[in-house]
């Protein structure tokens, strides 16, 4: 399971998403979009890997990347170590799955909610 704490929710922020997560070798954030939310991804711990799109970026500690809402991105880790990732996003979209209607479950999570990348070891037909 992905250690994520929602600083933004325990600060009482309404307009601003603010996350830590931390991800261990062999885990991977859900594969998502957003309709308005812009995020900024920025590695504290470890080496960061982030797919956005078709584009597979390697992030040293401590440097970051910005991704418009309409992008498809999703955070693992395929490294021998630990990552510790800030995730802030602006404005602040409700994510209440239990809420969306399928139209709205299929924007998001495109490949479904459970496609791990090519890195982890999913196949095609998996992803």
């Amino acid at each position: 399971k992905t250690l994520n704490t929602d600083l933004g929710r325990q600060l009482g922020c309404s307009e601003l998403g603010l996350r830590l997560w931390r991800l261990s070798p062999g885990q991977a954030s859900t594969r998502h979009r957003h309709r308005v939310t812009e995020e900024v991804y920025v590695v504290l711990e470890g080496t960061g890997r982030l797919r956005v799109d078709d584009e597979l970026l390697t992030l040293p500690p401590f440097s970051a990347v910005r991704v418009d809402p309409a992008s498809v991105r999703q955070p693992f880790n395929d490294t021998e170590s630990d990552q510790l990732w800030l995730i802030v996003g602006a404005p602040n979209e409700a994510a209440n799955t239990a809420e969306f209607t399928d139209e709205q479950f299929r924007f998001h999570y495109p490949d479904g909610p459970r496609a791990m990348p090519p890195e982890l070891g999913a196949t095609p037909d998996e992803a």
